[in-house]
């Protein structure tokens, strides 16, 4: 066993093949692999104790529910009911950053533990190629949180992976950076108003254009609806202080347009561009986050980012890396 208590090997291997993925998710392993958001930490759904090295790998608290990854929204829609609004949003985005919340059927093989013992399943359909093969080849579905410590900064390179988790898991499966590098928007289905638990990349007003307006989650409590819930979360070992135009001498910074000259900078779109910020964000915490340190620096100031569109779930990210931490 290795310091997690699990029977995971104590060397995690960097793998290329979606067939060697599969095989050893078969065996109950755990292999972190590339989507097109971020890195997740994959088990086989249906294996109990493979679902549970998930928790002890990450120190995640077992109330916090997981994603499951499916091949095709067939094969999602024989493990949960799907209304006509779920199966309209699945045409439209699915394979994608969408994940849907829906009531688990009777008959459905997914151990209660990737579901934190609720009578709902979070599903999706990932785009990724690499996850698409490994998926079909697996043929049941992944359970698979970001590939990171709990709370820490979801990574999107296997290096992030590797960094966080090595010893912990058996193997990365190497999938290149990520397209989106952030989490997916996750919608509640499960009652007769749509209730957006997470922003992600599928903005409010996409999904509004689509489908009518939606109520927002309320503020999270003890026991999370969706993954990616808790007040505290995606977050740096350094603290993290919001809206700052300029920062103070000990902390590096985390650029949006204009960057003060002479400290510590990584750039998240110089242009305000927020795709691209999007898509920087995890990579910009990471690197001030080791190497801020480095330069005799204790903490991270973040520039301030406009609430529209993509900087709703990029400000939703920031407030969790910058929350009190238990």
């Amino acid at each position: 066993m290795d310091q997690t208590g699990t029977d995971q090997p104590t060397a995690t291997k960097l793998i290329t093949s979606p067939k060697c993925a599969a095989q050893l998710l078969r065996a109950g392993k755990l292999v972190a692999f590339g989507t097109e958001t971020v890195y997740g930490l994959g088990a086989d759904a249906t294996n109990a104790r493979a679902v549970a090295s998930i928790y002890q790998a990450k120190g995640r608290p077992s109330f916090n529910p997981l994603i499951c990854h499916y091949a095709s929204a067939q094969a999602a829609f024989e493990h949960v009911r799907a209304n006509a609004l779920a199966e309209s949003l699945a045409a439209k985005f699915w394979p994608g950053p969408l994940t849907l919340v829906l009531p688990r059927r009777s008959d459905c093989p997914v151990s209660q533990l990737a579901g934190a013992g609720l009578p709902t399943l979070a599903v999706r359909v990932p785009a990724h190629p690499i996850a698409q093969k490994m998926l079909t080849l697996m043929g049941t579905p992944i359970a698979a949180p970001s590939a990171n410590r709990s709370g820490r900064i979801s990574p999107t390179r296997a290096a992030h992976v590797m960094a966080e988790l090595q010893g912990r898991i058996a193997a990365v499966l190497e999938s290149g950076a990520c397209e989106v590098g952030l989490e997916s928007t996750v919608l509640d289905l499960s009652s007769e108003t749509p209730v957006l638990l997470r922003p992600g990349f599928i903005t409010r007003e996409i999904l509004e254009f689509k489908i009518g307006q939606l109520n927002l989650a309320a503020t999270p409590g003890t026991k999370p609806a969706a993954p990616g819930m808790l007040a505290s979360h995606y977050a740096p070992s350094l603290p993290v202080r919001l809206n700052v135009a300029v920062p103070m001498l000990d902390e590096a910074y985390l650029a949006f347009g204009p960057a003060p000259p002479g400290a510590l900078t990584f750039q998240l779109s110089e242009t305000q561009n927020l795709t691209e910020a999007a898509s920087n964000l995890f990579e910009g915490l990471h690197w001030l986050d080791e190497h801020a340190p480095r330069h005799g620096l204790a903490a991270i100031a973040v520039a301030s980012v406009p609430e529209a569109g993509l900087g709703l779930a990029i400000n939703d990210r920031l407030s969790r890396a910058a929350a009190p931490r238990g």
